[in-house]
């Protein structure tokens, strides 16, 4: 999914302002987002984290222009793409098939496409699968092919839905690594929805805390560990057990309203 929006600030890559989204429900409405207001400089890995329900992936369709904001604005300066908690491969087609897929819609033209898509299959250390179909691929692989899709795209915001949370906890690890090796090579612009504080705090310069539905921005932590980072790492889990202890917090407080 690509989409170009134009920003006027270029020091920012993404810019939320009053962002409030809701859906008829029955005789009423129901409240996903509201007053959401957040900003992503160009070349930051932001993760945002929420419980179920708290309006993290909404977030994302509306920057990936798949919904629309009831009220506010929500802005991304260059090309986007976007990455599902499933890899949503076309079956029918090996995974250089995939990748060139992308191309093709970006008008590449076929004497180009085989190479360029071999090469960033290459980029995600899947040499020798380019021709293996989705069922013949692990969930690890096939979310491998999904980024390299994603790369395809040429985008220069990378929005990603809890791509990693269906996948066991080493794969999902190997990932990280390859996922922040790319951000640094590319310097892409990457913001990341999970429900996972270790994860958001493994990844992310910055961590956004969402509250419960109606979701908005309730805390920000700045995670200034050095990177490479481990998931064992003791300071990493301090800041992770805070996050997880804002995350009850607000969920309690919306269990009480």
């Amino acid at each position: 999914m690509s989409k170009v929006l134009e920003l006027s600030d270029k020091g920012h890559s993404v810019s939320v302002e009053a962002l409030t989204v809701a859906y008829p429900h029955d005789d009423r409405l129901l409240i996903a987002l509201q007053g959401v207001a957040l900003e992503v400089q160009r070349g930051e890995l932001v993760c945002v984290v929420g419980a179920s329900g708290s309006g993290k992936s909404t977030l994302l369709n509306v920057l990936a222009g798949l919904e629309r904001p009831t009220r506010g604005r929500a802005h991304v300066h260059g090309h986007v793409a976007l990455m599902f908690q499933e890899a949503a491969l076309l079956p029918w087609l090996t995974a250089a098939g995939n990748v060139e897929l992308a191309l093709e819609l970006r008008g590449i033209k076929r004497s180009e496409r085989k190479a360029i898509a071999d090469e960033l299959l290459h980029r995600v250390h899947l040499d020798g699968f380019e021709r293996r179909r989705p069922h013949e691929l692990s969930g690890g692989m096939r979310q491998r092919v999904a980024l390299a899709r994603a790369l395809a795209q040429d985008a220069d915001v990378l929005l990603m839905d809890e791509p990693f949370a269906a996948l066991d906890a080493i794969t999902r690890d190997l990932l990280h690594q390859e996922l922040e090796r790319l951000w640094r090579e590319t310097g892409l612009t990457i913001l990341f929805v999970t429900h996972n504080a270790r994860e958001a705090v493994r990844l992310g310069d910055r961590v956004l805390v969402f509250t419960s539905r109606p979701g908005r921005v309730a805390h920000e932590v700045r995670v200034d560990l050095p990177r490479p980072r481990s998931l064992d790492s003791p300071e990493l889990a301090v800041i992770a057990g805070r996050i997880t202890d804002r995350l009850k917090h607000e969920m309690a407080r919306t269990s009480d309203g």
